[in-house]
Parts: C-alpha cells; structure tokens; sequence
C-alpha cells in the first residue's frame, strides 16, 4: 500500500512516499504544473495521498488527485490524533496539525514540544492528554537575513553557512552569527520557559533549517527532518479507509 504526503509551504513543495508505515523518499517539487505531478503518480502508483498547503496550490488540485487516488486534504476538520480546544481552530495551519500529530504518534501519554524550522519558526506544545494547546510563531533564520538587508541602507543578503565564528570579524560572518546564534538562544530560552511550568517533555525539532541550529542547542532534542511527513502518514490513516 503506498501512500504520497504532499506537504507545501511557503519556500518549497515536497513530498514524501510511504510503503504503509514505513518512509521510503523525500521529493522536492520543480513546480506543480499538472505533468510534473502526473509524472509523480505515474512513478509510484500511490493508492492514496494526503496534501498540507500553507499556499495557493492549484484549484484543479485536490479533485485531480481525487481522481487518481483515495484523497485527503488536511483541514480543521479533519479527523485527528490530537483535539485543538483554541478560540479558532479553524486558523491552526495545516503544517503544524501534521507536526503535533507526528509527536502524538510518536510519544503518546507525554508532553511534547514540536519546533519547526522553516519559514517562520513555530513552537507547538500538545500535551499528555493529546490536546494541542497552541505555542507562539517567530521569524525564520531565512527571513531575518532577508529583513535585515531589505530594511538597512548597507547590510548586505548573506546566506547561512555551517562554519561562521562567535565573535564576527567582517559584516557578512557579525550577520551569520548574530542571526544562527540568536536562533539557537531563542530555542533554548523558549524551552526553559516551558520548563519552568511543565516538568517533563520531548523536544521535536524538525523544518529545512535544522541542521544549522541543532550543533548549538543546550537542550535534549530529538531532531527528525521527517516529522511532519510522518503527521501526514499517520492523519491519513485516520481519515481514509
């Protein structure tokens, strides 16, 4: 049984195939035009797909894939794992449903904080008793170099890079470290902050982003750049026969 989770953001479109439970690959999209996405259906033959879309995708979408396979598109309606007692459950992106669910799947009975690296970075807290209680929303790592040159006369657009030192000695590695280092001390102060209220609790960590924050994290974290990839798997097997 094979299963295709398309996940879209804001940056890029991928997908991921299932071999029932298991992951098999991770697709990064060139576009979705309709014959790059038949090509994929060609390729795998997926039985059934699920899409999360924090964009515009195409209209003609969800009813093509209607079409070529048992469908769900993630929604405030869908079936889940977890339940959402928010004021609006109905303004929750899709991304972080798959991500609360992929720790509810993963740790259930246990408190667990999902962190993700991407665009924005997004903190979601879901505990023991599977109710996703919310989190908080801050710039990505990509979106502050963006911000700090579109907004200053002089600072240039630089790019992150593995290799930068504490202490910057010119504009472009002050920039790398002021932005990488910063993200990791936000990380690490909003998880002390839920230490203080909440004894004990998995840290996920997940996103595009992630591999540069995870050497400069104080905290225990379980880094999975396949998570949200795997709420998909596991909200589709509720909501598709």
């Amino acid at each position: 049984m094979t299963t295709i989770c398309f996940d879209f953001g804001n940056s890029r479109q991928k997908l991921a195939v299932f071999n029932r439970r298991d992951f098999v690959e991770e697709v990064v999209l060139p576009n979705l035009e309709r014959d790059t996405l038949a090509a994929i259906i060609d390729q795998y033959q997926p039985q059934k797909s699920i899409l999360s879309s924090v964009m515009h995708h195409p209209e003609w979408l969800p009813s093509w894939l209607a079409e070529k396979t048992q469908f769900h598109l993630l929604n405030h309606a869908s079936r889940l794992p977890v339940t959402t007692p928010v004021g609006k459950p109905e303004t929750i992106g899709a991304d972080r449903l798959a991500l609360v669910s992929a720790a509810v799947d993963r740790f259930p009975g246990q408190h667990n904080l999902v962190i993700g690296l991407g665009t924005c970075i997004t903190y979601n807290f879901v505990n023991r008793a599977a109710e996703f209680l919310g989190g908080s929303i801050s710039p990505g790592m990509n979106m502050r170099f963006k911000a700090m040159h579109e907004q200053t006369a002089l600072l240039p657009l630089v790019t992150a890079d593995h290799h930068f030192p504490l202490v910057g000695y010119d504009t472009k590695t002050n920039l790398q470290s002021g932005v990488i280092l910063g993200v990791a001390g936000e990380i690490d102060g909003i998880i002390g902050a839920y230490q203080e209220r909440y004894a004990n609790f998995n840290v996920l960590l997940t996103g595009g982003d992630m591999p540069f924050f995870v050497p400069h994290l104080k905290n225990k974290i379980f880094a999975d750049p396949n998570l949200i990839f795997k709420g998909l798997y596991a909200i589709s097997a509720l909501n598709l026969p």
